[in-house]
């Protein structure tokens, strides 16, 4: 096996950027194959410091705690969810989880089997965890992690070296693990849980050799057959479903960061999807959000990015999460269920209507015009039609959208009417229009939500608008009294009514911290969320270099910080989880914020860029969106900003670029 490239630490707190120059607050560095790498140059051992990344497959996901503990020593245990393995009571939270702590791994152990101490020197990120350590007897042991991508399981490979000038022997052992479930808690029986050595249990290594060796864990139903597959088959194809990834809707932009954080975002928001009997569906993750879907998480975050990266599973997901709402479509207009559980099964709707109608709206439209599929279009407009006017039934005196809560499910206050709500029915509204005629739908219809659009608008600003703190932004609710991170959504909606004293607002004391947007001023709490939606909307408000200075910090604190390498869900709740749509709303800041794209029809859509003073180039390679495969690129010329679209190699537009005039662009079908 090849040595990974070894980066330069400086200390636990700096690291040196590929510019050169040292970067508070990063401990990982970008490595040479596009992964990211903590470790020291000259093999050294690690510092304390301890972290924990998801990864997921069709049938696992793989909650992996890696670090080095205080003597120096290697610190692994692997957290495996199996969300088909249902438990009693088959809930949200009823999918099966086992620990598999230190001792499950191989030990390594001299020929008078004394336990040879391990010591890592790198670790490596690339959607799978590579571990180099070195021992004082002079070997290499490489160990490599992953989940399976279409089985229940997790593969830990290791590759053992003799890097010294002599001889060596040593012994290779697990201690074997096999967990009978009680069969009263699972929903079918008994399920076997098992950690599985495959390799030698001696090997004789002459200076430069090495012997490989590995441990499946796996989950099973007792009347399905034991798991058979091969490891070194499973690392190939896990790679393999990571440089696909890679290869979709490519970001290039001159900082590395960027482009590197947008790439792993990418694998995250696309790798969260479970093979459920209720068919593919995308989950968060996190040890507690399996085979269900939310309103928010499903249909209003990651379904409109799903066309864009063009990855099968994530645009099939994507369809059934609205299949699974429109389930629930009633003539009495009775609220749609907020999450979806135990496989598309049942329902959760433990906080009330959150507004579910407006987000699935907004969600649903924007991912049928993206998809570029009139078939598929067709079938989601009913879902679509019936969200709007069951917004419209709860439309309250002063024209916005009444609530039992938001999507923060009463951790904080939202009031009889949110903000978010009404932005999202606003957004929505206007994407029904654009869809509409693509669709041939009745041209009242279609002026009817153009009114409502344009009323709702007025609305937001009447009973919304409001001085808070100084800033001329907006109150979240009626009565609220402090800064509220969802300031943002109007921004990200093309309502610039209150731009910058929203945008002031944002990225003030009051609201911004270290970790991206307080929830609430005054509060340590944060939700990367908002953070995403907030970034996003600067963007998209066209205050380009403040944006870009604040996604940068942002990006490279994720990315290379302490915590790495995705976005997250909260703090402190759940620990800083990597649930999987946080990383699609990464993605679209750049698509949406970034680039500026909006979706205006099943082959059309607006583009106005956002190109920082000091880029002279941006481009999106690959996108997969309204049916068709194309390229955008944004760069400076002597006197103005130029767009060019590239379809099927050959240049479809190349046009100068207003900086407050969208273009039109219509891919051809």
């Amino acid at each position: 096996m090849k040595t990974l490239a070894v980066g330069i630490v400086a200390s636990l707190c700096f690291a040196w950027s590929a510019s050169g120059k040292p970067e508070a607050g990063t401990r990982w560095l970008l490595a040479q194959d596009g992964g990211i790498e903590w470790g020291t140059a000259d093999g050294d051992a690690l510092a304390p410091h301890m972290d924990h990344i998801e990864m997921s497959g069709r049938q696992v996901s793989l909650i992996l705690a890696y670090g080095v503990d205080e003597s120096g020593a290697l610190q692994l245990n692997r957290h495996l969810v199996w969300p088909m393995l249902r438990t009693i009571p088959n809930d949200t939270h009823a999918s099966l989880q086992q620990d598999f702590p230190q001792d499950a791994s191989v030990s390594v152990l001299s020929s008078s089997g004394a336990k040879i101490a391990e010591h890592p020197v790198q670790f490596h990120l690339r959607g799978l965890l590579t571990v180099i350590s070195r021992t004082p007897n002079n070997l290499e042991i490489v160990r490599t992690i992953l989940p399976c991508t279409d089985k229940p399981a997790a593969v830990e490979n290791c590759v053992i070296r003799n890097i010294g000038g002599t001889p060596c022997t040593i012994l290779l052992t697990q201690k074997p693990a096999e967990i009978h479930t009680d069969p009263a808690k699972g929903v079918y029986g008994e399920y076997v849980l098992n950690a599985l050595y495959q390799g030698p249990e001696k090997a004789e290594l002459p200076p430069g050799d090495s012997v490989s060796c590995s441990v499946v864990y796996s989950g099973r139903k007792t009347a399905d057959p034991p798991l058979a597959l091969n490891p070194a088959d499973e690392m190939e194809m896990r790679n393999a479903y990571v440089n696909g990834l890679w290869s979709a809707l490519v970001f290039e932009c001159p900082d590395p960061v960027l482009s590197r954080a947008f790439d792993f975002a990418k694998i995250r928001a696309a790798e969260s999807i479970f093979a459920t009997k209720g068919g593919l569906m995308h989950g968060p993750g996190g040890g507690a959000y399996y085979a269900a879907i939310w309103a928010n998480d499903q249909a209003e975050y990651s379904g409109p990015f799903f066309p864009f990266l063009g990855d099968e599973g994530g645009n099939e997901a994507a369809l059934n999460a609205y299949r699974h709402f429109a389930r629930f479509m009633n003539p009495e207009y009775k609220p749609i269920p907020s999450s979806i559980i135990a496989e598309g099964t049942d329902i959760w709707n433990g906080a009330g209507d959150r507004g579910d109608a407006a987000m699935i709206a907004y969600g649903a439209a924007r991912f049928a015009m993206a998809r570029g599929d009139r078939a598929m279009a067709k079938e989601l407009w009913p879902l679509i039609t019936w969200c709007l006017e069951y917004c419209q039934r709860h439309t309250n005196r002063d024209g916005v959208v009444e609530s039992d809560c938001d999507e923060l499910e009463r951790r904080f206050p939202a009031g009889k009417a949110n903000l978010c709500t009404a932005s999202l029915n606003y957004d929505a509204l206007r994407s029904a229009v654009w869809l509409g005629r693509d669709l041939g739908e009745p041209e009242q219809e279609l002026a009817n939500y153009t009114q409502r659009a344009e009323a709702l608008r007025r609305a937001i600003e009447k009973h919304f608008g409001e001085k808070m703190d100084g800033f001329e932004t907006y109150r979240y609710y009626k009565g609220n009294r402090d800064l509220r991170a969802w300031i943002c959504i109007p921004l990200t909606m093309g309502i610039f009514d209150r731009r910058d004293g929203t945008i002031a607002a944002l990225f003030s004391p009051r609201l911004w911290t270290e970790d991206g947007l307080a929830t609430q001023s005054g509060e340590k709490t944060f939700w990367d969320r908002a953070t995403l939606y907030g970034m996003r909307g600067a963007f998209c408000a066209a205050d380009t270099e403040r944006a870009q200075a604040y996604f940068q910090a942002y990006s490279s604190r994720r990315l290379l910080g302490d915590h790495v390498p995705y976005p997250v869900e909260a703090w402190p709740e759940g620990n800083q989880r990597h649930l999987s749509a946080e990383s699609a709303l990464y993605c679209r800041v750049v698509t949406e914020g970034l680039f500026g794209i909006r979706p205006t029809g099943l082959r059309t859509f607006e583009c106005l860029p956002r190109l920082p003073r000091s880029w002279d180039a941006i481009a999106l390679k690959n996108i997969r969106a309204f049916g068709r495969s194309f390229d955008l690129k944004v760069n400076r010329t002597a006197e103005k900003v130029q767009l060019t679209v590239t379809f099927e190699n050959k240049d479809l537009l190349c046009t100068p670029l207003d900086a407050n005039q969208a273009v039109e662009i219509r891919i051809p079908e």
